[in-house]
């Protein structure tokens, strides 16, 4: 099994400038392997591989010493991430979705340098000084310090430094790392993602939504109309723009330590957990206008600010994130998580059957036009999810 440990560096200030410096000149390195892709196949319609770029790197290594400092592997996994770019634009093409041709990438797009290999321009746990201490050494950088909070399992694999904002962090990639299997509980449950309630059992229990967007909103506001008046290229800006960048982050760790204990806390009670399949990405899209047939050139009103609420909200509440780790929690665990087709699950009577729009009298209330079956309307709609898993399970069985 593969997992990935994250933990945060702690460098010096002489550190800092080399990472600034190492992210730099791999930016640099990806932006003029895509320049040399589009030209070649632009001026003489070519396409060049990663083969092809890979074998140019002693020459560059060679040209440039700024590169020739940093490590051969970390710049191979750099021109490999530009492949990568490349063979997803030629897959979205074939797809016949929006393709999105590779970009270049700014100062403020570019924040994670791979290793491919322990060991190979990097060791991790290279303890050159107290041993209660943990260090990771890279290639051009030095021994940096890392704050380990928790044990590492497995064989580390790959390393990776990743900036956000003004924090570095060190990423892992470990190989088999064994299962931490929970005893059997004989529990069963469904689960409704919702707004109001981030979610809802079907034995009725609920975690609220803690919107922690929504709670820093108002620092945001404050930070971003800070930031609208420093001029650009000032340090008072680039303050400003890591004040805000500080805030997102904020949200962002609040998000994940919601989403961690909430799985947790699944996996620790239930065997089997069904969820919704949801489209989160078509759940968020715009409204499209509506062409008025009377007027030329004029619109009808298609409700285009109150779907932009709900898409912050739905967006606030992380379901992607949360069901992402609830799947790798789950699999660890060595629990069953089966996602079941949302569609009418909500408005289908979980004791006789029965499916109508007017049974969903308000977002809270679920009361049945046919039994007056009345439940809560997000434990009604977990129950009809739990019975829709358990019936896949059952089919997948037979």
């Amino acid at each position: 099994m593969r997992r990935s440990c994250k933990f945060l560096m702690r460098p010096t200030r002489h550190q800092v400038i080399a990472l600034t410096a190492c992210l730099d000149d791999h930016r640099a390195l990806y932006n003029a392997a895509l320049e040399e892709r589009r030209e070649a196949y632009k001026r003489t319609k070519i396409s060049i591989r990663y083969g092809d770029q890979s074998a140019q790197l002693k020459e560059i290594r060679a040209c440039i010493p700024d590169q020739a400092r940093w490590s051969f592997s970390s710049q191979q996994a750099t021109l490999r991430r530009l492949d990568k770019a490349f063979r997803a634009f030629f897959d979205r093409v074939k797809a016949a979705r929006t393709p999105g041709y590779p970009r270049f990438k700014g100062r403020g797009w570019f924040d994670t340098v791979e290793w491919p290999k322990d060991g190979d321009g990097c060791r991790w746990d290279s303890q050159p000084g107290p041993p209660a201490a943990t260090f990771v050494r890279l290639q051009g950088v030095g021994h940096v310090r890392v704050h380990q909070h928790r044990p590492v399992q497995g064989r580390v694999k790959t390393i990776s430094v990743k900036r956000e904002g003004s924090r570095w962090y060190v990423v892992l990639s470990c190989d088999d790392v064994p299962a931490e299997t929970l005893p059997a509980t004989g529990a069963v449950a469904g689960i409704d993602m919702g707004v109001a309630s981030f979610l809802t059992t079907s034995d009725g229990a609920q975690v609220g939504n803690p919107r922690h967007l929504a709670a820093s909103a108002d620092r945001l506001a404050a930070a971003q109309r800070n930031l609208a008046r420093k001029k650009r290229g000032s340090k008072r800006r680039r303050k400003a723009v890591a004040r805000v960048a500080a805030l997102h982050g904020k949200v962002r760790r609040q998000r994940l330590d919601g989403a961690h204990k909430a799985a947790l806390a699944l996996v620790q009670d239930y065997d089997v957990i069904a969820h919704e399949d949801l489209r989160i990405a078509n759940m968020t899209k715009a409204p499209a206008p509506k062409p008025d047939p009377d007027q030329s050139g004029a619109f009808l009103p298609n409700r285009a600010a109150a779907k932009a609420g709900l898409n912050k909200s739905i967006l606030d509440a992380g379901w992607g994130v949360f069901l992402t780790i609830l799947a790798h929690k789950a699999e660890s665990a060595g629990r069953e998580l089966i996602a079941v087709n949302p569609a009418n699950t909500s408005r289908t009577c979980a004791r006789c059957g029965h499916y109508a729009k007017e049974n969903r009298v308000t977002q809270a209330e679920f009361r049945c036009t046919a039994c007056r079956y009345e439940a809560h309307a997000d434990v009604n709609a977990a129950i009809n999810i739990l019975r829709a898993g358990l019936a896949l399970r059952d089919a997948a069985a037979a």
